[in-house]
C-alpha cells in the first residue's frame, strides 16, 4: 500500500489514481487529475449531497456557485435528474399504450417500472460519494456530458 501525496489516504500499489481526492499516478509519477481544492470538499458535502435528491439540485447549482466540488455534483446530479424525467415521460406513453390495448397487459408496465429503482441506486451511490468527499462519476450515465 502506498499514500496519496495529495490527501494522504492509503492506496493500492497498482492504482491508477486515488479514488479519494482524483490524484493521477501514471508512470510511476504522480499527475494532478483534478484541482479540487480539500477546503472546498470539506465546506460542500451538504451542497454536493442535495444535487442527487431530484428538483433540490437546484440549490447547489445557485447557492454555491463558486463551489468546484459543488458544481461537479450539481451537473451529475442534473444528469440523473434529466435521465429521471425521460424515464417517466416514456413510462407514462407506455402506460397509455397498453392500457389502451387491453388491461390485461399491464403487468408489462409493472415490470418496466422496475427500472425506475435504478435511479434511486444511482442517487444513493451520488450522496455517498459526496458526502465521502470523492469526486467519481455516475455509473451509467455519469459520462453523458463529460464533466
Amino acid at each position: 500500500m502506498k499514500k496519496c501525496e495529495n490527501c494522504g489516504r492509503n492506496i493500492e500499489n497498482e492504482a491508477k489514481f486515488c479514488s479519494t481526492c482524483g490524484s493521477n499516478f501514471e508512470n510511476g509519477r504522480k499527475q494532478r487529475r483534478s484541482s479540487f481544492d480539500r477546503a472546498d470538499i470539506q465546506n460542500n458535502r451538504l451542497m454536493a449531497a442535495l444535487a442527487y435528491m431530484g428538483i433540490l439540485v437546484l440549490i447547489p447549482i445557485f447557492a454555491a456557485k463558486e463551489s468546484k466540488f459543488a458544481r461537479y455534483h450539481a451537473r451529475q446530479g442534473l444528469i440523473l435528474l434529466i435521465m429521471e424525467i425521460i424515464f417517466s415521460v416514456c413510462y407514462w406513453m407506455l402506460s397509455l399504450i397498453v392500457l389502451s390495448i387491453s388491461w390485461r397487459l399491464y403487468f408489462i408496465v409493472k415490470i418496466a417500472g422496475m427500472a425506475s429503482y435504478v435511479f434511486l441506486v444511482l442517487a444513493v451511490i451520488g450522496i455517498s460519494n459526496a458526502v465521502s468527499g470523492k469526486v467519481k462519476k455516475l455509473p451509467v450515465i455519469g459520462n453523458i456530458l463529460n464533466v
